[in-house]
């Protein structure tokens, strides 16, 4: 059946003919987002849900959408979905970061030329008759010293952009390299410095606990005397109140503002005073702008619904097309690791340790990881899928640690993971061979090679003779089939192991009865899904 996404907010034809082009039912309701009732009440019906700002993804609405796979967001700005409660169900949360750059990064500048020249009120005043020339004495950009707090993809638009007008530009961002500032020609600095030295002062990064009112009251005030501030990022980066004072008392010389602590914005401590610019969140405001999020986000939501593919993933590590064709059976072996270690382990998991050897390790380990956390986390949570996994071992403290290394046995690559619990440690590595079926390389240590199948029986007992016999004449009195039978021992005499592929579902009686027979230390049913 083909996947079917529901489009609750405005996007262009162009968006909603991508998907039917690609052959996923598409249902267009441009007005249903402001619906709350209406929406909640056919949401289980899709695999996608696409929105813009006007539909709210809220708890209640994703708690009932039962069949929703991901939630793609037309824009960077996801304020309007509930990321937790869309992990936690297992729903991928898409955005679209770079469709609005150019546009976000544009605004900015106009608002920077805007407060630096005071047009709005000359304009105004213009407007009203009067011929105020000498009440409007602005600045140049030439010369002056921009600095820019967050220099990610729209920070580093505007650094070129202004040093296109001449200006000096230093730039804030923990994240920013030397070598990454010196490629888009800026001086990279600490947050105190850039206080200190900028005459123009523009944000553009997320509203997160660290950047929160980054520019507080006691930050404004360490600010040199003129300074001029644009924030087309988000509200709350900005101390309105605080930076109102400072604007009253001249100590900023002017501010523009696209963004707002509380919006829609019908009251503000910014709004009436001389040499401040607002306008309505307009960042992203241009017909190519809107265009290219809607194209975007409509593309990235339908890789993903027909192929796998992650992009620009809020709460999951990206994978690409590519990627995905080629991880594909890796990721599958990452589940069935997981899955097997999670079947055998009842009691609680405190850590989950993951090596990547050979050409695994140069692979997208992130989203592996996720596999590997999905496949241990199955056995208590049925529905846990690789958004979900990560957030549920998070909730309880399991430690998660991988180390990757180079070639170093006879398999091109291999994946081991280990999992610690109070009372032991468990461990089973695999690899994926040439013709792309994963393969169980070793269990406690204890080589063997063995296929993965949807039915399987692990056995452990002490190496003596007849455990053949027992597990082929048990099974063989009792109807069921053994598809692949696999032996593996620490050494003679010592600690074995058998792993048997059996086409259906082990009866309860015939696992009671090897039991009995006193051979086994352990008779353990596995299920995987190798679909």
């Amino acid at each position: 059946m083909a996947p079917k996404v529901l489009i609750s907010d405005a996007l262009s034809d162009a968006a909603v003919q991508i998907f039917r082009d690609r052959g996923i039912e598409v249902d267009f309701h441009p007005a249903l987002g402001k619906d709350k009732d209406a929406l909640l009440a056919i949401i289980d019906q899709y695999d996608g849900l696409a929105i813009r700002s006007a539909t709210k993804a809220t708890e209640k609405l994703i708690e009932k959408a039962t069949n929703l796979r991901v939630i793609g967001r037309a824009g960077i700005g996801v304020d309007n979905v509930d990321i937790p409660a869309a992990s936690k169900k297992g729903i991928i949360v898409m955005n679209t970061p770079f469709g609005n750059s150019i546009t976000t990064a544009e605004h900015a500048i106009a608002m920077m030329m805007a407060v630096a020249r005071q047009i709005p009120e000359a304009s105004t005043s213009t407007h009203a008759g009067k011929w105020e020339k000498s009440r409007f004495m602005g600045v140049e950009l030439t010369g002056k010293t921009l600095g820019v707090i967050g220099a990610g993809n729209i920070g580093a638009i505007v650094c070129d952009r202004a040093r296109g007008l001449k200006m000096k530009v230093v730039a804030y961002d923990p994240f920013l390299s030397e070598e990454r500032a010196t490629d888009i020609g800026v001086e990279k600095v600490e947050l105190e410095d850039l206080l200190h030295r900028a005459d123009f002062i523009t944000l553009h990064v997320p509203l997160t606990d660290q950047t929160r009112n980054i520019l507080s009251a006691e930050n404004i005030a360490k600010l040199k005397k003129g300074v001029r501030i644009v924030n087309c990022a988000r509200g709350g980066l900005v101390d309105e109140a605080a930076l109102a004072e400072a604007l009253k008392s001249g100590h900023v010389a002017g501010a523009a503002f696209d963004v707002f602590a509380v919006e829609p914005a019908t009251d503000s401590p910014l709004f009436n005073l001389p040499n401040v610019v607002v306008t309505p969140h307009l960042g992203a405001a241009t017909s190519e702008a809107q265009e290219n999020v809607a194209l975007q986000v409509a593309e990235q939501m339908a890789d993903y619904l027909l192929t796998g593919a992650v992009t620009n993933a809020i709460n999951m590590p990206s994978i690409t097309a590519e990627e995905a064709k080629v991880m594909g059976p890796w990721v599958k072996l990452a589940g069935h690791l997981g899955n097997f270690i999670g079947q055998l382990t009842d009691e609680p998991i405190t850590a989950i340790n993951i090596l990547y050897d050979g050409v695994v390790s140069s692979m997208n380990l992130a989203a592996l990881n996720c596999a590997v956390i999905a496949g241990i986390m199955k056995k208590a949570n049925p529905d846990v899928n690789m958004v979900s996994a990560p957030v549920i071992a998070k909730e309880r403290g399991v430690k998660i640690s991988t180390t990757n290394q180079d070639q170093s046995g006879t398999f091109e690559g291999y994946v081991k993971v280990t999992v610690v619990t109070p009372e032991r440690e468990r461990s089973i590595a695999g690899t994926v061979f040439s013709d792309g079926k994963p393969r169980f390389i070793q269990i406690k240590g204890i080589n063997i090679d063995a296929e993965i199948g949807a039915h399987m029986l692990y056995t452990t007992n002490e190496d003596v003779p007849g455990i053949i016999g027992t597990l082929g004449q048990t099974m063989g009195r009792n109807g069921v089939n053994i598809a692949n039978f696999t032996l593996g021992r620490a050494l003679r005499g010592g600690e074995a192991i058998a792993l048997l592929y059996v086409d259906e579902p082990i009866p309860a009686k015939v696992l009671a009865e090897l039991a009995t027979t006193g051979l086994f230390k352990q008779v353990k049913p596995l299920t995987f899904d190798v679909n």
